[in-house]
């Protein structure tokens, strides 16, 4: 394997955005020139693989960094995305040796939007399951958004198999999250809220979340595709706050179904609150006492609300909680990709988050 650089790089060559956008656990790619100046180099992985976890479901996995780096595990968002290029670049190919997989029915992993068997105890059992075949005996924890969720359930289920954790955006999964991801958040983005409602013929806003998470699994492909359509705007709309609405980008045929087939995934988790639900979550997170416990969230998450991190971060004895100025909900933010970096350095280095800099909060 030929290591690269454990500098982040400095030139201003913007490269190719995250292929994923999702929420109320989505990762918005609007990064630019000044957050490619903060990301490591791009970064291909020594090793990729599929693993067979049960229920005709395989998982695409790869392996990062150093092979005898510090291990980490990385959790996308979602629920229904899948890991990106661009996630490497958050991590210190020196440094780490990080392992990325695209859970269940999402990304390279297979069948592609597969629903049958695809819960969080399943991902739960699959990420043990990863672990076990990579022979390695424990890992910290890094997850955002929806990641950050399955990454709580986790850690709280497999203590002693995790170093600490690094949860970014929190999502609790809650009726809460689901009503203002789709409904609250519409009075700070009005127009796009506006095109939302049209977009999935909702007689009421109250029926929004409740048609369009519908509208998806419509046997119409052209209904379908209208709806997520809809909800790839109104997700663009709300992950870049302060800014208009970006234009979405024209979908081939085969973008266009691997994306009816990525909110299928998510419709289905937030149908069932993620087969979790807020306070199911927050009960779980106390057993993550036992670990070291970084929480970040950006000030102008329009998408995950900056409450969701404190309710959390009031739960895990000893956590630390950073809000990160002038941050919105993707990990591509500038203030949230220097936020994550430093962080990882400070935990390599230290074995805790105690040295995380910026105004944190510690729950003694």
């Amino acid at each position: 394997m030929s290591k690269k650089s454990g500098t982040p790089r400095t030139d201003n060559h913007a490269g190719s955005a995250c292929d994923s956008v999702s929420a109320p656990v989505g990762e918005p790619a609007l990064a630019g020139v000044e957050t490619e100046a903060v990301l490591f180099p791009p970064l291909e992985p020594f090793d990729t693989g599929m693993l067979a976890v049960g229920d005709g479901h395989r998982l695409y996995y790869e392996q990062c960094g150093d092979p005898n780096g510090l291990p980490v595990l990385f959790l996308h968002g979602g629920p229904g995305s899948g890991c990106c290029p661009r996630h490497r670049q958050l991590f210190d190919a020196e440094r780490f040796r990080v392992v990325l997989f695209d859970q269940r029915g999402c990304g390279r992993s297979l069948p592609r939007g597969g629903l049958a068997a695809n819960t969080t105890p399943h991902l739960i059992a699959d990420i043990e399951l990863l672990r076990a075949h990579l022979g390695i005996d424990a890992w910290l924890v890094v997850g955002g958004s929806w990641g950050a969720s399955l990454g709580v359930a986790y850690c709280a289920s497999h203590p002693a198999r995790c170093l600490g954790a690094l949860l970014r955006g929190i999502f609790l999964t809650g009726r809460e999250d689901i009503d203002w991801f789709f409904q609250g958040a519409g009075a700070l983005a009005p127009e796009a809220w506006t095109q939302l409602i049209e977009g999935v013929g909702a007689a009421t806003p109250e029926r929004v979340a409740a048609q369009l998470l519908a509208a998806v699994h419509a046997v119409d492909p052209n209904l379908a595709a209208q709806a997520v359509r809809a909800w790839m705007a109104w997700e663009a709309a709300v992950g870049a706050p302060g800014m208009a609405p970006p234009a979405l980008p024209e979908l081939d045929v085969p973008a266009l179904q691997a994306a009816i087939d990525k909110y299928r995934v998510q419709a289905h988790y937030l149908a069932h609150a993620c087969f979790l639900g807020d306070e199911a979550l927050l009960g779980m997170a106390n057993r993550l006492a036992v670990m070291p416990v970084c929480i970040l969230h950006g000030r102008l998450d329009l998408v995950c609300r900056p409450v969701n991190a404190w309710r959390l971060h009031r739960v895990v004895p000893g956590s630390r909680l950073v809000f990160v100025d002038e941050a919105g909900h993707s990990p591509f933010d500038l203030p949230m990709s220097r936020a994550i970096i430093e962080a990882l350095r400070s935990f390599h280095r230290n074995g805790h988050f105690e040295a995380v800099a910026g105004c944190a909060h510690e729950n003694r």
